[in-house]
């Protein structure tokens, strides 16, 4: 499915995403309807580090798939599994095309300008693993 690429889809997108994000399975298949998909891995109390949650989401975007300017709880280490993935971050630098085996880092109070499939034809996922706050919530689409 090719994501259309008008602002009512990306909001629709960006809903869902966020929904994925913090509910149960029931509200995760708001994302599958938009064509991306996000699924939680681990959540877990981080016991060195009171006060501290580490959380992991596998996030797997369609052929030219995209989500829209958001940011991020804490720290964001992201692990391409598969395909390539578009990523520009306010504190890294330029967008750059990340392949599968690459990573990335998002340090906190960054914003993520852009994060997109970078292939119209095929599909691309990738690992975020969170370590923020306790009860953050990780994700925050901008309006």
């Amino acid at each position: 499915m090719i994501m259309a690429r008008s602002t009512s889809r990306e909001l629709r997108v960006a809903v869902a995403l966020a929904a994925a994000l913090l509910c149960e399975p029931a509200c995760r298949a708001a994302a599958d309807e938009v064509g991306a998909q996000v699924k939680p891995v681990l959540t877990e109390k981080l016991p060195n580090v009171p006060g501290k949650t580490i959380s992991a989401v596998v996030v797997s975007y369609p052929p030219g798939g995209k989500s829209v300017k958001h940011h991020h709880a804490g720290s964001v280490f992201v692990y391409v599994l598969s395909g390539a993935i578009r990523s520009e971050n306010s504190a890294t630098g330029p967008a750059k095309v990340y392949k599968a085996g690459e990573s990335f880092f998002e340090p906190p109070g960054s914003d993520h300008l852009i994060s997109e499939n970078a292939s119209t034809v095929e599909a691309a996922s990738l690992l975020a693993v969170f370590v923020a706050d306790d009860g953050a919530q990780l994700t925050t689409f901008d309006k």
